[in-house]
Formats: structure tokens, C-alpha cells, sequence
């Protein structure tokens, strides 16, 4: 039965992409760099897109590891 495994591989993507946000909003969203460091505000947010863009590829990844796992196992049986 193929359900299973779907079900999973779509419920692992929706709380990836419920975390990512969270981290998103909750961490990043608030640091800046300005302050402290007196650095300009575009580059505070050059460095905020960076740390966005390193947690989306990280996300894309772990999400390929999860469907590559799930179909494999899937082929098997």
C-alpha cells in the first residue's frame, strides 16, 4: 500500500516547513547586527537572507533524505 509512506513523506514536509518558519520568524528575525557591530542595515539584511537561504537548502536536503527513504522502502516491499 503506497498511502503510508506518502502520508509520512507529506507530514515530514509540513513540519519541516512549520519549524523552518518558526525558526525563521522566532530566531532570525529579530537578531541584528546593526546595533552592536555597526554594520549597515541592507548588509543586516544580506546577513539575515544568508542564514534564510543556509536553512532552506538544509531543508530541501533533509527533505530528499526523507523521500528518498520512504520510496526506497517502499520499492523493497
Amino acid at each position: 500500500m503506497i498511502a503510508g509512506p506518502v502520508y509520512a513523506f507529506v507530514f515530514a514536509m509540513w513540519l519541516l516547513i512549520l519549524v523552518g518558519g518558526g525558526l525563521i520568524v522566532t530566531i532570525v528575525g529579530p537578531l541584528s547586527f546593526v546595533g552592536s557591530y555597526g554594520l549597515d542595515p541592507t548588509l543586516n539584511s544580506g546577513i539575515k537572507v544568508g542564514i534564510a537561504l543556509l536553512l532552506v537548502v538544509a531543508w530541501i536536503f533533509i527533505l530528499s533524505k526523507v523521500k528518498n527513504w520512504v520510496f526506497q522502502k517502499q520499492l523493497k516491499s
